[in-house]
């Protein structure tokens, strides 16, 4: 009994000093949500490019719009041996990029439940874009834009000595539209994809800013090769002012959501485009969720200093996170992510009813901005999405997206990327 007595007195001794050191756990606002845009199905049959408009209907919302993004399928380098049999496997293409890296200047915080930043996690960084050396691992690409964009996607060199791409005083990068004040036809811009190939990883993008604005349509997102049975996972999009993101898979047949209730699939966005995830029957809809925050895209994510998008896929499914500036986890910053600690995704597609190694297989992850194009110039005279409770024919007063963005070179400003660092990590068995 004395010893127990003693024993009780040394810790609260030590009470005070293990306040000092404890770091404290904070809240994470997860924003979640989603529906996305598609790739046009009779173009991308054709020749994997192409992005036709779709017109839908939403249940108990106004009728709007989806559309893809298809992509050039390159494999860059020789991919290492490996298989995608269910297990969380990364087949690697190119060398890692991975960089010595600045201490970041964002606040962040503890996952709930925690009081230290773990040592170790159970996720290996494979490349880590940041610094003055983020642009090296990546290519630009400089075809036409397969979703009708007036944009013309420039070089990297092109980019730089036209003003639109650079490395600030920050260490941000920074990928900006053309601001000239008037063009006759497209404003240049800039569209980059990793080198690196990934089947199952850990994709953490951070972010200070993103394109906004009326005839804007930015979007951070991953995929496969032949198109849709190498899938699609658009992490970031939106178009115009809109300020709650929209996440998409996009799938060969097969692939469903199990559930439409947000308990079920433990996410705080909201269903909006059905359960069947297959492109090819669904006229390209996918499975979408719409995060339930207006800080998660656009104009108020901007405000907020921005923050971090996570996507998982793993062998229990596909996952979307989003941490607002001032809530990302700890073990984020310290590169020793715990996606188990979490909680709830901003959007999620189980493994149980769509196999994430069968649909999905051999991803790059991609930035762009586009301007006008299937979806933005097809919804320009729309309102009711959150953050376009006015339409932009209506806020600009030019009956088409693309006579405003010709003629308002100022509008762009607004119009850039500025983001901290990418990383991609691999599942360690």
């Amino acid at each position: 009994m004395i010893t127990h007595k003693l024993l009780v007195i040394l810790l609260a001794a030590n009470l005070s000093l293990a306040s000092r050191t404890l770091v404290p756990g904070a809240i994470h606002s997860l924003h979640r949500r989603a529906v996305r845009h598609t790739h046009s199905l009779a173009r991308d049959l054709r020749v994997a490019f192409g992005g036709i408009l779709l017109p839908r209907a939403e249940e108990s919302e106004q009728k709007r719009v989806v559309y893809c993004k298809p992509t050039k399928q390159t494999t860059f380098g020789t991919p290492d041996t490996g298989t995608s049999s269910g297990n969380d496997t990364t087949i690697v293409a190119g060398s890692s990029t991975s960089r010595g890296r600045p201490s970041s200047t964002g606040s962040s915080a503890l996952p709930s439940g925690t009081t230290t930043v773990p040592a170790t996690s159970p996720w290996k960084l494979l490349d880590s874009h940041e610094g003055n050396s983020f642009f090296d691992g990546w290519d630009f690409f400089t075809a036409p834009d397969p979703t009708h964009g007036i944009v013309d996607y420039i070089a990297e060199n092109a980019a730089r000595s036209n003003g639109l791409l650079e490395v600030n005083s920050a260490g941000n990068a920074i990928m900006r539209v053309e601001t000239t004040p008037n063009v006759a036809a497209n404003r240049k811009s800039i569209r980059i994809t990793t080198q690196r190939l990934f089947n199952g990883g850990l994709v953490i993008m951070d972010s200070i800013h993103m394109p906004t604005g009326c005839g804007t349509w930015p979007a951070f997102w991953t995929n496969g090769p032949n198109w849709p049975v190498g899938g699609e996972i658009d992490i970031v999009e939106g178009v115009h002012d809109y300020t709650n993101n929209q996440a998409t898979i996009h799938t060969d047949i097969g692939c469903t959501l199990a559930s439409t209730s947000a308990n079920a699939l433990a996410i705080s966005g909201r269903v909006i485009d059905g359960t069947n995830c297959a492109a090819l029957t669904t006229g390209n809809q996918g499975c979408g969720i719409r995060a339930s925050t207006s800080n998660s895209f656009g104009a108020g994510f901007n405000a907020n200093g921005g923050g971090v998008y996570a996507m998982k896929w793993d062998s229990t499914g596909i996952a979307v996170y989003f941490f607002p500036r001032g809530s990302v986890p700890a073990d984020i910053t310290a590169e020793v992510p715990q996606p188990d600690t979490w909680g709830a995704a901003q959007a999620r597609w189980p493994a149980a009813s769509c196999d994430p190694f069968k649909y999905f297989n051999n991803h790059h992850a991609i930035f762009d901005t586009t301007l006008c194009g299937d979806w933005a110039g097809g919804v320009w005279n729309s309102a009711g999405i959150p953050g376009q409770e006015q339409s932009c024919a209506q806020r600009t007063g030019f009956s088409t997206c693309e006579a405003y963005v010709r003629a308002n070179g100022a509008a762009m400003d607004e119009a850039y990327w500025e983001v901290k660092s990418v990383k991609i990590y691999q599942k360690q068995n």
